[in-house]
Protein backbone atom coordinates (compact mmCIF):
# COMPACT_ATOMS: atom_id res chain seq x y z
CA UNK A 1 0.00 0.00 0.00
CA UNK A 2 2.94 1.89 0.91
CA UNK A 3 4.03 2.24 -2.92
CA UNK A 4 0.66 3.18 -3.98
CA UNK A 5 0.01 6.41 -6.23
CA UNK A 6 -2.01 8.68 -4.72
CA UNK A 7 -3.77 11.84 -5.13
CA UNK A 8 -2.42 14.81 -2.68
CA UNK A 9 -4.12 17.53 -1.65
CA UNK A 10 -2.71 20.48 0.77
CA UNK A 11 -4.56 22.06 4.15
CA UNK A 12 -3.27 24.09 6.85
CA UNK A 13 -5.08 21.70 9.18
CA UNK A 14 -6.32 18.20 8.75
CA UNK A 15 -8.66 16.84 11.07
CA UNK A 16 -10.01 13.48 11.55
CA UNK A 17 -13.02 13.24 13.22
CA UNK A 18 -16.20 15.05 13.17
CA UNK A 19 -17.37 14.51 16.80
CA UNK A 20 -16.78 17.53 19.39
CA UNK A 21 -13.80 17.98 19.94
CA UNK A 22 -12.82 17.62 15.90
CA UNK A 23 -15.35 20.21 15.04
CA UNK A 24 -14.73 22.52 17.78
CA UNK A 25 -11.39 22.87 17.05
CA UNK A 26 -12.62 23.05 12.98
CA UNK A 27 -14.89 26.20 14.16
CA UNK A 28 -12.07 28.12 16.04
CA UNK A 29 -9.09 27.51 13.24
CA UNK A 30 -11.85 29.43 11.05
CA UNK A 31 -12.98 32.55 13.75
CA UNK A 32 -9.46 33.18 14.16
CA UNK A 33 -8.81 33.01 10.17
CA UNK A 34 -11.20 32.55 7.55
CA UNK A 35 -8.61 32.13 5.34
CA UNK A 36 -6.90 28.89 6.69
CA UNK A 37 -7.83 26.11 4.92
CA UNK A 38 -9.43 23.05 7.20
CA UNK A 39 -10.50 19.77 6.51
CA UNK A 40 -12.42 17.36 8.01
CA UNK A 41 -12.80 13.76 7.89
CA UNK A 42 -15.38 11.85 8.91
CA UNK A 43 -15.92 7.97 8.87
CA UNK A 44 -19.21 7.67 9.47
CA UNK A 45 -21.69 8.29 6.51
CA UNK A 46 -22.74 11.47 7.74
CA UNK A 47 -21.50 13.82 10.91
CA UNK A 48 -23.79 12.13 13.90
CA UNK A 49 -23.91 8.91 12.22
CA UNK A 50 -21.01 7.49 15.14
CA UNK A 51 -21.63 9.65 18.00
CA UNK A 52 -23.00 7.96 20.88
CA UNK A 53 -22.57 9.41 24.27
CA UNK A 54 -25.41 9.31 27.29
CA UNK A 55 -25.43 12.84 27.55
CA UNK A 56 -25.95 15.65 30.17
CA UNK A 57 -23.90 18.18 28.69
CA UNK A 58 -22.14 21.03 30.64
CA UNK A 59 -22.40 23.95 28.51
CA UNK A 60 -19.12 25.37 29.41
CA UNK A 61 -17.67 24.38 25.98
CA UNK A 62 -20.11 25.78 23.92
CA UNK A 63 -19.87 28.94 25.94
CA UNK A 64 -16.13 29.55 25.20
CA UNK A 65 -16.48 28.22 22.04
CA UNK A 66 -19.96 29.82 20.71
CA UNK A 67 -21.22 32.31 23.22
CA UNK A 68 -24.34 32.60 21.06
CA UNK A 69 -24.84 29.48 20.63
CA UNK A 70 -28.99 29.73 21.85
CA UNK A 71 -29.55 32.52 19.42
CA UNK A 72 -28.09 30.12 16.49
CA UNK A 73 -30.65 27.15 17.22
CA UNK A 74 -27.91 24.53 19.06
CA UNK A 75 -30.49 21.90 20.05
CA UNK A 76 -29.94 22.14 23.73
CA UNK A 77 -33.50 21.77 24.38
CA UNK A 78 -34.08 20.08 27.65
CA UNK A 79 -32.85 21.47 30.82
CA UNK A 80 -31.95 19.57 33.56
CA UNK A 81 -34.96 19.65 35.99
CA UNK A 82 -34.45 17.25 38.64
CA UNK A 83 -31.39 14.82 39.40
CA UNK A 84 -31.77 11.79 41.47
CA UNK A 85 -29.07 9.04 42.82
CA UNK A 86 -30.11 5.80 44.23
CA UNK A 87 -28.41 2.57 45.06
CA UNK A 88 -30.39 -0.39 44.43
CA UNK A 89 -31.32 -3.30 45.35
CA UNK A 90 -32.49 -6.68 43.46
CA UNK A 91 -36.07 -5.35 44.49
CA UNK A 92 -35.48 -2.56 45.98
CA UNK A 93 -33.89 0.86 45.73
CA UNK A 94 -32.52 3.74 47.96
CA UNK A 95 -32.04 7.34 46.70
CA UNK A 96 -28.94 8.96 47.61
CA UNK A 97 -29.72 12.69 48.97
CA UNK A 98 -28.35 15.37 46.66
CA UNK A 99 -27.03 17.24 49.67
CA UNK A 100 -23.42 15.78 50.78
CA UNK A 101 -22.28 15.15 46.96
CA UNK A 102 -19.85 17.57 45.87
CA UNK A 103 -20.88 20.64 44.22
CA UNK A 104 -19.24 19.23 40.64
CA UNK A 105 -21.64 16.64 40.57
CA UNK A 106 -24.73 18.97 40.27
CA UNK A 107 -26.05 18.93 36.91
CA UNK A 108 -28.62 21.90 37.16
CA UNK A 109 -27.48 24.22 34.34
CA UNK A 110 -26.57 21.06 32.28
CA UNK A 111 -29.08 20.02 28.99
CA UNK A 112 -29.99 16.51 28.36
CA UNK A 113 -28.90 16.41 24.01
CA UNK A 114 -28.44 13.71 21.64
CA UNK A 115 -24.27 14.44 20.80
CA UNK A 116 -25.37 13.12 17.71
CA UNK A 117 -27.74 16.34 16.83
CA UNK A 118 -24.93 18.67 18.51
CA UNK A 119 -22.60 17.64 16.11
CA UNK A 120 -24.78 17.91 13.39
CA UNK A 121 -25.76 21.67 14.25
CA UNK A 122 -21.78 22.06 14.90
CA UNK A 123 -20.85 20.95 11.45
CA UNK A 124 -23.48 23.22 9.89
CA UNK A 125 -21.60 25.96 11.89
CA UNK A 126 -18.36 24.95 10.90
CA UNK A 127 -19.10 24.84 6.64
CA UNK A 128 -20.87 28.19 7.21
CA UNK A 129 -17.23 29.46 8.51
CA UNK A 130 -15.67 28.25 5.54
CA UNK A 131 -14.49 24.53 6.84
CA UNK A 132 -14.74 21.73 4.46
CA UNK A 133 -16.08 18.28 5.83
CA UNK A 134 -16.44 14.85 4.31
CA UNK A 135 -18.01 12.10 5.54
CA UNK A 136 -18.18 8.35 4.64
CA UNK A 137 -14.19 9.31 4.59
CA UNK A 138 -11.98 6.46 6.69
CA UNK A 139 -8.52 7.37 7.68
CA UNK A 140 -7.46 4.30 7.45
CA UNK A 141 -3.50 5.06 7.43
CA UNK A 142 -1.01 8.26 8.62
CA UNK A 143 1.80 9.92 6.26
CA UNK A 144 4.79 10.84 8.08
CA UNK A 145 7.17 13.22 6.66
CA UNK A 146 11.28 12.81 6.09
CA UNK A 147 11.85 14.33 10.05
CA UNK A 148 9.66 11.32 11.29
CA UNK A 149 6.75 14.28 11.82
CA UNK A 150 3.47 13.61 10.98
CA UNK A 151 2.43 15.37 7.25
CA UNK A 152 -1.03 13.98 6.85
CA UNK A 153 -3.33 10.60 6.20
CA UNK A 154 -4.93 8.29 3.82
CA UNK A 155 -8.43 8.49 3.29
CA UNK A 156 -11.12 7.58 0.91
CA UNK A 157 -9.91 4.09 -0.03
CA UNK A 158 -12.68 1.65 -1.16
CA UNK A 159 -13.45 -1.82 -2.16
CA UNK A 160 -10.31 -3.46 -1.56
CA UNK A 161 -10.54 -6.92 -2.14
CA UNK A 162 -10.93 -9.53 0.89
CA UNK A 163 -7.47 -9.87 1.51
CA UNK A 164 -6.46 -6.44 1.65
CA UNK A 165 -5.52 -6.31 -1.93
CA UNK A 166 -6.76 -3.25 -4.78
CA UNK A 167 -8.92 -5.04 -6.88
CA UNK A 168 -9.94 -3.45 -9.92
CA UNK A 169 -12.59 -1.84 -8.45
CA UNK A 170 -11.08 -0.91 -5.43
CA UNK A 171 -9.85 3.00 -5.13
CA UNK A 172 -6.72 3.82 -3.67
CA UNK A 173 -7.97 6.84 -1.78
CA UNK A 174 -5.71 10.32 -1.38
CA UNK A 175 -3.28 11.77 0.82
CA UNK A 176 -4.45 14.90 3.00
CA UNK A 177 -1.27 16.45 3.98
CA UNK A 178 -1.62 19.33 6.77
CA UNK A 179 0.76 21.96 8.74
CA UNK A 180 -0.52 19.71 11.75
CA UNK A 181 -2.50 16.99 12.24
CA UNK A 182 -5.73 16.92 14.66
CA UNK A 183 -6.63 13.18 16.00
CA UNK A 184 -9.96 13.37 17.30
CA UNK A 185 -11.13 9.92 16.57
CA UNK A 186 -12.93 8.86 20.03
CA UNK A 187 -11.82 6.20 22.58
CA UNK A 188 -9.11 4.11 21.14
CA UNK A 189 -9.05 5.33 17.80
CA UNK A 190 -6.78 3.50 16.02
CA UNK A 191 -4.63 6.06 14.36
CA UNK A 192 -4.20 7.72 17.85
CA UNK A 193 -2.91 4.22 19.17
CA UNK A 194 -0.32 4.35 16.41
CA UNK A 195 0.72 7.75 17.23
CA UNK A 196 0.55 6.90 21.10
CA UNK A 197 2.81 4.06 20.63
CA UNK A 198 5.24 5.13 18.23
CA UNK A 199 6.11 8.74 19.89
CA UNK A 200 5.66 6.88 23.35
CA UNK A 201 3.34 9.63 24.52
CA UNK A 202 2.50 7.17 27.26
CA UNK A 203 5.84 7.12 28.91
CA UNK A 204 5.27 8.07 32.74
CA UNK A 205 1.57 7.95 32.41
CA UNK A 206 -0.78 5.58 34.54
CA UNK A 207 -2.41 2.65 31.63
CA UNK A 208 -5.46 4.21 30.60
CA UNK A 209 -8.85 2.66 31.94
CA UNK A 210 -11.89 2.44 30.25
CA UNK A 211 -15.72 1.12 30.30
CA UNK A 212 -18.14 0.06 27.95
CA UNK A 213 -21.58 2.02 27.25
CA UNK A 214 -24.51 0.73 26.52
CA UNK A 215 -27.52 2.57 25.18
CA UNK A 216 -31.40 2.59 24.20
CA UNK A 217 -33.80 5.04 23.62
CA UNK A 218 -36.72 4.19 24.57
CA UNK A 219 -40.28 6.19 23.58
CA UNK A 220 -42.38 5.77 26.62
CA UNK A 221 -46.04 6.21 28.04
CA UNK A 222 -46.31 9.80 28.29
CA UNK A 223 -47.96 10.07 31.87
CA UNK A 224 -44.69 8.54 32.91
CA UNK A 225 -42.75 11.00 31.27
CA UNK A 226 -41.15 13.62 33.46
CA UNK A 227 -38.52 15.95 31.08
CA UNK A 228 -35.32 17.21 32.33
CA UNK A 229 -35.43 14.51 35.06
CA UNK A 230 -31.50 12.89 35.41
CA UNK A 231 -31.19 9.48 36.91
CA UNK A 232 -28.05 7.61 37.91
CA UNK A 233 -27.78 4.41 39.77
CA UNK A 234 -25.21 1.81 41.30
CA UNK A 235 -25.77 -1.66 42.80
CA UNK A 236 -27.81 -4.17 40.96
CA UNK A 237 -27.02 -6.00 39.52
CA UNK A 238 -23.75 -5.53 39.32
CA UNK A 239 -22.89 -6.15 42.50
CA UNK A 240 -19.18 -7.06 43.48
CA UNK A 241 -18.59 -8.96 39.97
CA UNK A 242 -17.68 -5.31 38.29
CA UNK A 243 -17.84 -1.26 38.76
CA UNK A 244 -20.53 0.58 36.72
CA UNK A 245 -23.78 2.20 36.92
CA UNK A 246 -26.96 3.16 34.75
CA UNK A 247 -28.56 6.35 33.80
CA UNK A 248 -32.02 7.04 32.42
CA UNK A 249 -32.19 10.71 30.80
CA UNK A 250 -35.98 12.03 30.02
CA UNK A 251 -35.71 14.28 27.08
CA UNK A 252 -38.09 15.84 24.98
CA UNK A 253 -41.07 13.68 22.92
CA UNK A 254 -41.36 11.07 25.63
CA UNK A 255 -38.10 9.81 25.13
CA UNK A 256 -36.05 8.74 27.42
CA UNK A 257 -32.37 7.33 27.43
CA UNK A 258 -31.63 4.40 29.39
CA UNK A 259 -27.83 3.32 29.56
CA UNK A 260 -25.41 1.27 31.26
CA UNK A 261 -22.04 1.14 31.78
CA UNK A 262 -19.87 -1.65 32.80
CA UNK A 263 -15.84 -0.74 33.95
CA UNK A 264 -13.73 -3.11 31.92
CA UNK A 265 -11.30 -4.07 34.57
CA UNK A 266 -13.28 -6.50 35.84
CA UNK A 267 -11.72 -10.13 36.65
CA UNK A 268 -14.62 -12.60 35.52
CA UNK A 269 -14.16 -13.69 32.31
CA UNK A 270 -17.87 -15.39 32.67
CA UNK A 271 -19.08 -11.59 33.11
CA UNK A 272 -21.40 -10.54 30.03
CA UNK A 273 -21.59 -7.17 30.03
CA UNK A 274 -24.78 -6.68 27.26
CA UNK A 275 -26.85 -9.04 29.16
CA UNK A 276 -26.27 -7.44 32.90
CA UNK A 277 -27.64 -4.23 30.85
CA UNK A 278 -30.29 -6.64 29.85
CA UNK A 279 -30.92 -7.56 33.17
CA UNK A 280 -31.24 -4.08 34.56
CA UNK A 281 -34.08 -3.11 33.15
CA UNK A 282 -36.23 -5.83 34.57
CA UNK A 283 -35.06 -3.56 38.32
CA UNK A 284 -38.89 -2.98 39.57
CA UNK A 285 -38.53 1.13 39.28
CA UNK A 286 -36.91 0.84 35.76
CA UNK A 287 -39.53 -1.77 34.59
CA UNK A 288 -42.30 0.29 35.38
CA UNK A 289 -41.14 3.45 33.73
CA UNK A 290 -40.90 1.25 30.84
CA UNK A 291 -43.67 -0.61 30.76
CA UNK A 292 -46.09 0.05 27.60
CA UNK A 293 -42.71 1.80 25.83
CA UNK A 294 -40.86 0.77 22.83
CA UNK A 295 -37.20 0.66 22.32
CA UNK A 296 -36.15 2.50 19.16
CA UNK A 297 -32.69 2.74 18.95
CA UNK A 298 -29.37 0.75 20.61
CA UNK A 299 -26.01 1.46 20.25
CA UNK A 300 -22.60 0.49 22.80
CA UNK A 301 -19.15 2.64 22.65
CA UNK A 302 -16.35 2.94 25.28
CA UNK A 303 -15.27 5.45 27.26
CA UNK A 304 -12.45 6.28 28.85
CA UNK A 305 -11.97 5.99 32.49
CA UNK A 306 -8.52 6.83 33.43
CA UNK A 307 -8.36 10.24 34.00
CA UNK A 308 -5.94 12.77 34.55
CA UNK A 309 -3.07 10.34 35.70
CA UNK A 310 -3.64 8.27 32.46
CA UNK A 311 -3.95 11.19 30.10
CA UNK A 312 -0.76 10.73 27.65
CA UNK A 313 1.27 13.51 26.20
CA UNK A 314 -1.54 15.50 23.70
CA UNK A 315 1.60 16.41 20.95
CA UNK A 316 4.29 14.96 18.76
CA UNK A 317 5.78 16.29 15.34
CA UNK A 318 2.82 17.29 13.11
CA UNK A 319 0.61 16.15 15.19
CA UNK A 320 -2.29 16.54 18.39
CA UNK A 321 -4.39 14.49 20.13
CA UNK A 322 -7.98 15.94 21.07
CA UNK A 323 -10.90 15.14 23.50
CA UNK A 324 -11.66 11.42 24.09
CA UNK A 325 -8.77 10.17 21.83
CA UNK A 326 -6.43 11.22 24.76
CA UNK A 327 -8.97 10.66 27.45
CA UNK A 328 -10.28 13.78 28.98
CA UNK A 329 -14.04 11.92 30.61
CA UNK A 330 -14.92 13.02 33.75
CA UNK A 331 -15.73 9.75 35.44
CA UNK A 332 -17.82 10.46 38.68
CA UNK A 333 -19.78 13.71 36.39
CA UNK A 334 -19.62 10.91 33.62
CA UNK A 335 -19.44 14.14 31.32
CA UNK A 336 -16.44 14.26 28.64
CA UNK A 337 -18.25 16.58 25.75
CA UNK A 338 -17.12 19.61 27.33
CA UNK A 339 -13.65 19.09 27.71
CA UNK A 340 -13.52 17.53 23.91
CA UNK A 341 -14.68 21.04 22.54
CA UNK A 342 -12.37 23.01 24.98
CA UNK A 343 -9.52 20.65 23.92
CA UNK A 344 -10.45 21.49 20.06
CA UNK A 345 -10.20 25.22 20.92
CA UNK A 346 -6.77 25.01 22.39
CA UNK A 347 -5.72 23.08 19.61
CA UNK A 348 -6.37 25.53 17.35
CA UNK A 349 -5.48 28.54 19.33
CA UNK A 350 -2.12 27.08 19.01
CA UNK A 351 -1.59 25.72 15.93
CA UNK A 352 -3.10 29.08 14.72
CA UNK A 353 -0.56 30.76 16.51
CA UNK A 354 2.42 28.47 14.85
CA UNK A 355 1.05 28.52 10.60
CA UNK A 356 0.62 32.78 11.96
CA UNK A 357 4.47 32.14 13.05
CA UNK A 358 5.69 30.53 9.86
CA UNK A 359 6.16 26.66 11.76
CA UNK A 360 4.92 23.32 10.52
CA UNK A 361 5.16 19.82 11.69
CA UNK A 362 6.75 20.47 14.68
CA UNK A 363 5.11 19.99 18.41
CA UNK A 364 2.42 22.06 19.42
CA UNK A 365 3.62 22.81 23.30
CA UNK A 366 1.25 25.70 24.11
CA UNK A 367 -1.76 23.27 23.31
CA UNK A 368 -0.64 20.63 25.94
CA UNK A 369 0.25 23.82 28.27
CA UNK A 370 -3.02 25.02 28.03
CA UNK A 371 -4.78 21.31 29.12
CA UNK A 372 -2.41 20.97 32.05
CA UNK A 373 -2.79 24.40 33.34
CA UNK A 374 -6.52 25.48 32.18
CA UNK A 375 -10.23 24.59 32.59
CA UNK A 376 -9.73 21.03 31.46
CA UNK A 377 -7.24 20.41 33.92
CA UNK A 378 -9.44 22.05 36.70
CA UNK A 379 -12.05 19.33 35.47
CA UNK A 380 -10.23 16.44 35.68
CA UNK A 381 -7.94 17.01 38.68
CA UNK A 382 -10.36 17.29 40.89
CA UNK A 383 -11.68 13.17 40.54
CA UNK A 384 -8.51 11.88 39.85
CA UNK A 385 -8.66 9.18 42.53
CA UNK A 386 -11.96 8.59 42.36
CA UNK A 387 -11.73 5.42 39.26
CA UNK A 388 -8.59 3.76 41.57
CA UNK A 389 -10.23 3.81 44.78
CA UNK A 390 -13.31 2.06 42.93
CA UNK A 391 -10.89 -0.38 41.39
CA UNK A 392 -8.92 -1.08 44.63
CA UNK A 393 -11.56 -0.28 47.52
CA UNK A 394 -14.90 -1.05 45.82
CA UNK A 395 -18.16 1.08 45.71
CA UNK A 396 -18.80 1.82 48.73
CA UNK A 397 -14.91 3.35 49.82
CA UNK A 398 -15.28 4.87 46.67
CA UNK A 399 -18.47 7.09 47.60
CA UNK A 400 -17.46 7.62 50.73
CA UNK A 401 -13.48 8.03 50.11
CA UNK A 402 -13.98 9.46 46.82
CA UNK A 403 -16.81 12.23 47.76
CA UNK A 404 -14.15 13.20 50.76
CA UNK A 405 -11.28 13.39 48.46
CA UNK A 406 -13.68 15.77 45.39
CA UNK A 407 -14.72 18.08 48.39
CA UNK A 408 -11.21 18.36 49.69
CA UNK A 409 -10.13 18.93 45.71
CA UNK A 410 -12.86 21.58 45.89
CA UNK A 411 -10.71 23.28 48.11
CA UNK A 412 -7.55 22.41 46.39
CA UNK A 413 -5.97 19.64 48.18
CA UNK A 414 -6.13 15.93 48.27
CA UNK A 415 -5.71 13.62 51.41
CA UNK A 416 -4.40 10.84 48.90
CA UNK A 417 -2.33 12.65 46.19
CA UNK A 418 -2.22 10.65 42.79
CA UNK A 419 -3.30 7.17 43.41
CA UNK A 420 -2.45 5.04 40.65
CA UNK A 421 -4.60 2.44 38.54
CA UNK A 422 -2.00 -0.67 38.08
CA UNK A 423 -3.15 -3.13 35.62
CA UNK A 424 -4.59 -2.34 32.48
CA UNK A 425 -8.06 -3.92 31.18
CA UNK A 426 -7.42 -6.92 29.78
CA UNK A 427 -4.18 -8.14 32.64
CA UNK A 428 -7.38 -7.59 35.25
CA UNK A 429 -9.45 -10.89 33.51
CA UNK A 430 -8.20 -13.75 35.33
CA UNK A 431 -8.88 -17.00 34.75
CA UNK A 432 -12.25 -18.40 34.25
CA UNK A 433 -11.50 -21.82 36.72
CA UNK A 434 -11.24 -19.42 39.45
CA UNK A 435 -14.85 -17.38 38.76
CA UNK A 436 -18.35 -19.13 39.08
CA UNK A 437 -20.63 -18.91 35.40
CA UNK A 438 -23.04 -16.44 35.68
CA UNK A 439 -26.94 -17.62 34.39
CA UNK A 440 -28.48 -14.69 32.92
CA UNK A 441 -32.27 -15.04 31.87
CA UNK A 442 -33.12 -15.03 29.09
CA UNK A 443 -34.53 -12.10 27.20
CA UNK A 444 -38.40 -11.90 27.45
CA UNK A 445 -38.80 -9.72 23.80
CA UNK A 446 -40.34 -6.74 25.67
CA UNK A 447 -38.04 -5.22 28.02
CA UNK A 448 -35.03 -7.18 27.60
CA UNK A 449 -33.92 -8.67 24.47
CA UNK A 450 -31.00 -10.52 22.37
CA UNK A 451 -27.84 -8.94 20.69
CA UNK A 452 -28.94 -9.33 17.04
CA UNK A 453 -32.31 -8.04 17.65
CA UNK A 454 -30.79 -5.00 18.94
CA UNK A 455 -28.10 -4.42 16.70
CA UNK A 456 -30.07 -4.21 14.28
CA UNK A 457 -31.88 -1.07 16.02
CA UNK A 458 -28.19 0.59 15.34
CA UNK A 459 -28.82 0.42 11.58
CA UNK A 460 -25.25 -0.79 10.98
CA UNK A 461 -24.21 -1.85 8.18
CA UNK A 462 -20.42 -3.28 6.09
CA UNK A 463 -20.03 -4.39 2.91
CA UNK A 464 -19.19 -7.84 3.29
CA UNK A 465 -16.43 -8.23 0.53
CA UNK A 466 -14.40 -6.01 2.35
CA UNK A 467 -10.92 -7.20 4.82
CA UNK A 468 -12.75 -7.89 7.78
CA UNK A 469 -11.29 -4.51 10.39
CA UNK A 470 -10.96 -6.53 13.59
CA UNK A 471 -7.68 -7.99 12.93
CA UNK A 472 -6.20 -10.71 15.27
CA UNK A 473 -1.86 -10.88 15.77
CA UNK A 474 -2.32 -14.81 16.11
CA UNK A 475 -5.30 -16.69 14.84
CA UNK A 476 -4.75 -19.48 16.83
CA UNK A 477 -4.76 -17.90 20.24
CA UNK A 478 -8.85 -17.47 20.58
CA UNK A 479 -9.37 -21.47 20.49
CA UNK A 480 -5.58 -22.47 21.76
CA UNK A 481 -4.97 -20.07 24.67
CA UNK A 482 -8.35 -17.68 25.52
CA UNK A 483 -10.83 -20.62 25.24
CA UNK A 484 -9.07 -23.13 28.06
CA UNK A 485 -8.33 -20.15 30.27
CA UNK A 486 -10.58 -17.48 29.91
CA UNK A 487 -13.61 -19.52 28.12
CA UNK A 488 -13.08 -17.27 25.24
CA UNK A 489 -14.94 -13.94 26.86
CA UNK A 490 -14.79 -11.74 23.24
CA UNK A 491 -18.34 -14.32 23.16
CA UNK A 492 -19.39 -12.24 26.10
CA UNK A 493 -17.77 -9.02 25.96
CA UNK A 494 -18.65 -7.75 22.62
CA UNK A 495 -21.77 -5.90 23.48
CA UNK A 496 -23.03 -6.28 19.29
CA UNK A 497 -22.04 -10.33 18.96
CA UNK A 498 -19.34 -10.14 16.43
CA UNK A 499 -17.33 -13.13 17.86
CA UNK A 500 -18.46 -16.47 18.38
CA UNK A 501 -16.78 -19.91 19.14
CA UNK A 502 -18.80 -22.61 17.18
CA UNK A 503 -18.19 -26.05 16.47
CA UNK A 504 -16.90 -27.29 12.73
CA UNK A 505 -16.17 -30.62 12.36
CA UNK A 506 -16.14 -31.44 15.92
CA UNK A 507 -13.74 -28.89 16.78
CA UNK A 508 -14.83 -25.40 18.20
CA UNK A 509 -14.15 -22.69 15.73
CA UNK A 510 -13.16 -19.10 16.49
CA UNK A 511 -15.85 -16.81 14.15
CA UNK A 512 -15.48 -13.16 13.40
CA UNK A 513 -18.67 -11.78 12.30
CA UNK A 514 -17.26 -8.17 11.83
CA UNK A 515 -20.38 -7.05 9.68
CA UNK A 516 -21.85 -6.58 13.25
CA UNK A 517 -19.60 -4.19 14.95
CA UNK A 518 -20.62 -1.03 16.02
CA UNK A 519 -17.15 0.06 16.30
CA UNK A 520 -17.27 0.29 20.20
CA UNK A 521 -13.62 -0.97 20.07
CA UNK A 522 -14.18 -3.04 23.49
CA UNK A 523 -11.96 -5.97 21.86
CA UNK A 524 -9.09 -3.95 21.27
CA UNK A 525 -9.39 -2.98 24.93
CA UNK A 526 -10.71 -6.56 27.15
CA UNK A 527 -8.68 -9.28 25.18
CA UNK A 528 -6.96 -10.93 27.80
CA UNK A 529 -3.81 -11.73 24.85
CA UNK A 530 -4.69 -8.17 23.76
CA UNK A 531 -4.36 -10.02 20.19
CA UNK A 532 -6.97 -8.06 18.67
CA UNK A 533 -6.56 -4.94 16.54
CA UNK A 534 -9.66 -2.74 15.81
CA UNK A 535 -9.08 -0.85 12.33
CA UNK A 536 -11.09 1.14 9.90
CA UNK A 537 -13.65 -0.37 7.73
CA UNK A 538 -14.21 1.57 4.72
CA UNK A 539 -15.77 4.80 5.08
CA UNK A 540 -19.69 5.32 5.62
CA UNK A 541 -19.68 1.85 7.22
CA UNK A 542 -20.77 0.78 10.49
CA UNK A 543 -23.39 2.24 12.85
CA UNK A 544 -25.82 5.03 11.56
CA UNK A 545 -27.02 6.09 14.82
CA UNK A 546 -29.69 8.68 14.58
CA UNK A 547 -30.18 10.72 17.64
CA UNK A 548 -27.75 8.57 19.78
Amino acid sequence: MAEIEREMMEYDVVIVGAGPAGLSAAIRLKQLDADLDVVVLEKGSEVGAHILSGAVLDPCGLDALIPDWKEKGAPLNTLVEEDNFFMLGEAGKVRIPNFPMPPLMNNHGNYIVSMGNVCRWMAEQAEELGVEIFPGMACSELVYGDKGEVKGVVAGVFGLEADGSLGPNSEPGMELHGKYVFLSEGVRGSLSKEVIERYDLAAGKEPQKYGVGMKEIWEIDPAKHKEGTVTHTMGWPLGSNAGGGSFIYHLENNQVYVGFVVHLNYKNPHLFPYMEFQRFKHHPMVAELLEGGKRVAYGARAITEGGWQSMPRLVASGVALLGCSAGMVNVPRIKGNHNAMLSGKAAAEAAYDAIKAGRSGDELQTYEEDVRSGPIAKDLKKVRNVKPMWSKWGLAASLTLGGLDMWTNTFGFSLFGTLKHGKNDAQSTEPAASHKPIDYPKPDGVLSFDRLTNVSFSFTNHEESQPAHLRLKDATKPIYDNLPMYAEPAQRYCPAGVYEVLEKDGKPEFVVNFQNCVHCKTCDIKDPAENITWTTPQGGDGPNYPNM
